[in-house]
């Protein structure tokens, strides 16, 4: 006859067998994400240091709520382009990064062609990529960034922001991206640039199953309880299915599309080129 205390140990083991099993196959698993993790973040650390960061975009309109003439047209163009400066070697799998956009707004149907302002945008920041089932499916992003027009007296604008922000895959076709920024007002003729410029953004990337449409909605909060935002959409259709180049319409309407006439309301119509980048633009 087998001893009690025996008898107990063996039903105790035979219970364990199934308990140990799951935990097996559950370690696996996390073995299995690691590995996944890892392998994508090797590859993502092997492609270009340098790249496209922001749509960069060449584009021609006039306001919408105005007769067009050669003083509310104009060209709008933006160019934007970031420098990986490590590996995913911080913490978190993170990296370090430095961006540059410039915008600048260009009154080419007036005599002699002259800017009306450029804005210019350095930063630098560390960036995370998010990974789920072994998928790339966005980032999220701490960035140190500038903002001026470079000029002086009382056409002088300028702020610095410390931005947090993030986009996420939710399916093939869709992308939702968010950001919020602690503002560091220094520009003396811009105090009141929040009012204007906005709080926080959010938007979405819709873009067609043969990815040959893309159109992107972003609306702009500006400061203030009341429901006020700045909305930008554009809308691409992919020149040759081989490239990154689109015909793009803009649609912008609010404030602070530029900084010189950041408190000044615009609702502008524009057509022209976007280039973006393969996998989701910044924004």
């Amino acid at each position: 006859m087998i001893d009690f205390s025996v008898k107990n140990l063996l039903i105790i083991a035979l219970l364990a067998v199934p308990f140990a099993a799951g935990a097996q196959i559950t370690n696996f698993g996390k073995e299995r994400e690691k590995l996944d993790v890892d392998s994508i973040v090797k590859d993502f650390d092997s492609r270009p240091y340098f790249g496209i960061y922001k749509d960069n975009y060449f584009v021609v309109g006039t306001e919408l709520n105005q007769k067009p003439s050669k003083f509310n047209s104009d060209v709008k163009f933006q160019i934007s382009f970031r420098q990986r400066l490590t590996k995913s070697i911080l913490p978190l799998h993170s990296h370090l990064f430095l961006s540059y956009s410039q915008k600048a707004m260009w009154n080419i149907f007036e005599e002699s062609l002259p800017f009306h302002d450029l804005n210019f945008n350095p930063g630098i920041g560390v960036q995370k990529l998010i990974i789920h089932k072994g998928k790339l499916i966005g980032n999220a992003t701490i960035l140190l960034e500038h903002e001026s027009n470079g000029r002086d007296g009382e056409a002088s604008r300028s702020w610095n922001k410390v931005s947090f922000s993030g986009a996420v895959v939710i399916d093939p076709r869709l992308v939702v991206h968010a950001k919020t920024w602690i503002p560091i007002i220094d520009g003396q003729q811009n105090k009141d640039i929040l009012k204007f410029s906005g709080i926080f953004q959010a938007g979405a990337q819709f873009i067609s199953t043969n990815k040959r449409w893309v159109a992107d909605v972003t609306f702009v909060k500006r400061k203030g309880w009341n429901l006020n935002f700045n909305t930008i959409v554009n809308v691409g259709f992919r020149v040759s299915k081989k490239d990154n180049q689109f015909i793009m319409l803009h649609f912008y309407d609010g404030y602070g599309e530029n900084l010189l006439d950041y408190n000044k309301y615009h609702c502008r119509l524009r057509v022209g080129l976007l280039i973006r980048p393969t996998f989701f633009s910044d924004f």
